[in-house]
């Protein structure tokens, strides 16, 4: 029996309808959607511009190597690779240029120019002097002959730089501690930038994801609220609630946990890729080569990651039906000793959780340290590779730590992949059963072509109706009867005859096939759904009450005085046991009234019903679920009570109907049988046979 709710898709590959369909809901809240994307842009490139500030405070400011060239070569191609400008400092015929802006000539043809003398590998430092330094000037005064200066840049071989005391050192190297304090700033604003464009993000993409929860399940239950009884008998309480609840958070995560996801990480996986290529082709190249496992691994775990998601979603289903239906007959349970043969069959269901459970772990356990490893071994050659470059000037050091920081931000994204793949699917084939609830039209139409009378006198009719809840199943036969306004009619029958099923076409829970049922001669498909149902009032054979109180199960938000409920409750008795109550009307009902009696709850449902004072009752056997001094005191409350008014009483015990105006006995859909309790006796029919049943033969 457990098993009888489990048939739902539990996860679905990626549906472009689907998607066009959750994303019709972000209409209303397209501005907070831009602003969402805005700020995510703003965040994304400040992760990708830190690496970029790295690389370029590591080769303009630590690192000091500084190689010279000939002037000549400003009237060479090389001039326009080395960009060559006025302000490069010139000392004694010589351009001095940082080692980074030889990254862009080939090792061949460096070679070529240090032969041609054009060109040298000789490591030095540049500073601008700055005379009102007394530091630098002692500094420079201490190096001697070795420092080449024209009053406006100094020259120092970085051996002679390296050999210096730490605060001669310092003095020199103003300009360049300047220069990393202002990169520190940059650098500190990015992180700014990212921090708060992350939680822009986050906020607003959640503020959209629960608005649009919040609409979506708004709509659900309105959609649900109005189908009809012939769809929601059909389907069983715990799907519909799993639609409003588990399946409207599947698109809550989509929103939250997938697609801002997905975008964030897709831009920070191609902004990697595009600045790695802008840095340096070559180690890009490099890193290119190093992808294809990563990607064969991510399919290969994408699948096995769906495959142990949806094993694990089955059995939790499983293992919480199991718990459900054992707790809700608990009392079953112990009457006949299954203690035993539940826990077995429960240790077995959670055996098998557990499996799925390690199953989906193992996928995650084996994929995440696949992708760091990967990833290490991609770090390991970019900086082999790299170290290669670097030492025959084609590369700087900046660069190569630039490359560290890329590598890891785009392999950061992949180990959540598979997962958020599979909250995707998730995602998908949730919205695929919320579409399929809100796409089912199967409701009671409401077109009225006429209004509703302003005093409803009660004349019911039924004029050849015949209705079926199933093909050609037919409950009720060419059925014609009239009630007549103010007058107590009884239908009686055997189990199945059909009676409960009229009860529920008065009031157009059901609509009948064939025929026509009136309502003061006005069809009921031609009144007012509303208006009908408010005055044609039920009294079902299972009682249902709400979580609350007393007071707010009788008035149901309908403005009804204190004086009204309490007449209508002392009408039917029920005063006599609310009075002893702790909160008398006030007394909160604990979930399905389980602190009230079957019988307390059957009188307050009565009370709920005449509080609303509808023109016509229908008592559907309510009777039958209070003992005989209970069903005496509601007899005497409602004979007053029911004066002037059309009731319709379907009762299994014939005493309470020996009074009725006019009896149908209901056999097969048909109307056996029609008369007063007397007329009927007398005839030694169908009635007959049922007194007697009940009675004993006393009639």
């Amino acid at each position: 029996m457990s098993d009888y709710f489990e048939n739902d898709e539990i996860t679905k590959g990626y549906d472009s309808r689907i998607a066009a369909r959750i994303f019709g809901y972000l209409k209303p809240y397209r501005l907070l959607a831009l602003l969402c994307l805005v700020a995510l842009a703003l965040s994304t490139a400040g992760e990708l511009i830190i690496p970029i500030i790295v690389r370029r405070a590591v080769d303009q400011s630590l690192m000091v190597s500084w190689f010279e060239v000939d002037q000549s070569i400003e009237t060479m191609p090389e001039a326009r690779l080395l960009k060559l400008n006025p302000s490069d400092p010139r000392l004694a015929g010589k351009i001095y240029l940082r080692a980074s802006r030889f990254t862009s000539i080939p090792g061949a043809r460096r070679t070529e120019l240090e032969q041609a003398g054009l060109y040298s590998t000789k490591e030095y430092y540049i500073l601008a002097v700055d005379k009102a330094d007394a530091g630098q000037a002692g500094a420079l005064a201490a190096l001697g002959p070795s420092v080449i200066s024209d009053g406006i840049y100094a020259a120092l071989p970085v051996s002679e730089l390296r050999s210096l005391p730490g605060t001669q050192a310092k003095a020199l190297r103003k300009a360049d501690t300047a220069r990393i304090a202002s990169y520190i700033v940059f650098l500190l604003a990015s992180l700014v930038v990212v921090l708060a464009g992350t939680f822009v993000m986050i906020y607003l993409a959640s503020l959209v994801a629960l608005r649009v929860m919040k609409d979506l399940r708004i709509q659900l239950f309105r959609h649900t609220a109005t189908r009809s009884l012939d769809f929601l008998s059909r389907q069983p309480v715990g799907r519909l609630v799993t639609r409003l609840t588990s399946d409207v958070e599947t698109i809550n995560q989509f929103f939250t946990d997938v697609l801002i996801a997905f975008i964030k990480d897709a831009s920070v996986m191609v902004g990697s890729l595009a600045v790695l290529f802008v840095l340096d082709y070559r180690l890009a190249l490099v890193v290119t080569i190093c992808l294809p496992p990563v990607l064969i691994g991510s399919t290969i775990s994408r699948r096995k990651a769906r495959d142990a998601f949806r094993r694990q979603r089955q059995w939790t289903s499983k293992v919480n039906s199991f718990i459900s239906e054992r707790l809700s007959g608990v009392n079953v349970v112990k009457l006949f000793v299954r203690e035993a043969r539940s826990r077995q069959e429960f240790e077995s269901r959670d055996r098998e959780l557990m499996k799925a459970n390690l199953g989906e772990m193992y996928v995650f356990a084996t994929f995440r340290p696949l992708v760091d490893f990967l990833g290490t071994m991609t770090t390991a050659v970019v900086i082999c590779a790299g170290s290669l470059l670097f030492r025959t000037h084609t590369l700087s050091l900046g660069t190569i730590i630039a490359f560290v920081n890329l590598v890891s931000m785009f392999y950061s994204p992949i180990k959540d992949l598979a997962e958020k793949y599979t909250l995707l699917q998730s995602a998908m084939a949730g919205g695929e059963r919320i579409f399929q609830l809100l796409d089912h039209t199967e409701a009671i139409e409401d077109r009225p072509m006429a209004p509703m009378p302003a005093v409803v006198r009660g004349h019911i009719e039924f004029r050849k109706v015949w209705f079926a809840y199933k093909g050609d199943d037919w409950v009720l036969k060419d059925l014609s009867f009239a009630i007549e306004p103010g007058k107590m009619v009884a239908i009686v029958g055997y189990t199945g005859a059909g009676k409960t099923t009229i009860a529920n076409l008065v009031p157009r829970f059901w609509d009948i096939q064939k025929g026509e049922i009136l309502v003061d001669g006005i069809p009921v498909r031609d009144l007012p759904l509303g208006e009908l149902r408010r005055a044609i009032q039920p009294v079902p054979q299972d009682v249902f009450l709400f979580s609350g109180t007393i007071e707010d199960n009788i008035k149901l938000g309908s403005p009804i005085d204190d004086e009204r409920m309490k007449a209508a409750a002392q009408a039917v008795a029920a005063d006599e046991f609310i009075e002893t109550l702790p909160g008398k009307y006030r007394t909160m009902l604990a979930e399905g009234a389980s602190n009230l009696s079957q019988g307390q709850r059957q009188i307050l449902s009565f009370a709920r019903v005449l509080a609303h004072n509808p023109s016509v009752i229908i008592l559907d056997e309510a009777t039958s679920s209070v003992d005989t001094e209970t069903e005496r005191l509601i007899q005497r409350g409602l004979e007053g009570l029911l004066a002037g008014k059309t009731s319709l009483v379907i009762a299994h015990r014939l005493s309470t109907i020996r009074h009725a105006d006019t009896i149908l006995v209901l056999s097969r859909g048909r109307i056996a049988e029609s008369g007063t309790h007397d007329e009927l006796i007398a005839r030694r029919g169908l009635y007959w046979n049922l007194y007697r049943l009940q009675y004993g033969g006393e009639c």
